[in-house]
């Protein structure tokens, strides 16, 4: 299509604090249609390079470079550990960025139906949002993402605090953006949901990216030490 984004490429970014140095050197690709899994240890900088992936922070050092920047803002979406919902209904929650967007009413309305069926949320259609389960609430902000028909998806640890059940609804909800062409980025610190929905994966360690490779070499023999011991589950600091 015209205005694809994708690949967006990082060339040799960082980012840094105050002078302390957050993440450093990191050059890597995102293309379209892979399910891209950030992973590494408590502190590697895993949320913090999906939200300078996302625009939400500016690299301090080095360049972002999407494939066009026409519709960067529009054809990109976020969803955080902690859905940041409306106080308004599970459906008006889906019609508001609709709105903000400039789409005709009869278009809303039908999106956000397709959207409430598509994810089993038309008996909360009525409910107010922020009075729904953790699990019920991940979904809706996933659905409001989807209804945005983004190219690509920023997750950040989407089921941290989940339990089983719920963290198999997000991770359907999950290979069913991949099937309908949606570039999916996500953090987790789940070495089992890692395994279940990666395609790449980018490994960091105090900020630096170690390695990143197609899923099913890393996971057989990483290259680097700290990723072995990582998926060893032994500390590394």
């Amino acid at each position: 299509m015209s205005g694809d984004i994708l690949p967006l490429r990082l060339e040799a970014v960082g980012y840094a604090v105050n002078g302390t140095p957050l993440l450093a050197d990191i050059s890597m690709n995102v293309q379209p249609g892979q399910r891209l899994v950030i992973m590494g240890a408590n502190g590697a900088g895993k949320s913090l390079l999906l939200r300078l992936c996302h625009g939400l922070i500016d690299p301090t050092t080095g360049q972002r470079h999407w494939a066009s920047n026409e519709v960067r803002a529009q054809a990109q979406a976020m969803v955080f550990q902690r859905p940041v919902l409306l106080r308004r209904s599970v459906a008006a929650n889906l019609e508001y960025p609709l709105t903000l967007r400039g789409l005709p009413r009869a278009t809303r309305r039908e999106t956000v139906a397709r959207t409430l069926d598509r994810f089993g949320l038309t008996p909360l259609a009525d409910r107010p949002a922020r009075l729904l389960s953790g699990g019920e609430q991940q979904r809706l902000a996933l659905a409001r993402a989807w209804a945005m028909s983004p190219q690509v998806l920023f997750l950040d640890e989407p089921t941290s605090a989940l339990d089983p059940s719920a963290t198999r609804a997000i991770e359907a909800m999950i290979e069913g953006f991949s099937a309908d062409g949606i570039t999916v980025v996500m953090s987790t610190h789940d070495l089992g949901q890692a395994r279940r929905l990666a395609q790449q994966v980018a490994f960091l360690h105090r900020g630096w990216l170690i390695e990143q490779q197609p899923a099913k070499p890393f996971f057989a023999g990483p290259k680097s030490p700290e990723a072995r011991a990582f998926l060893a589950g032994d500390l590394i600091w």
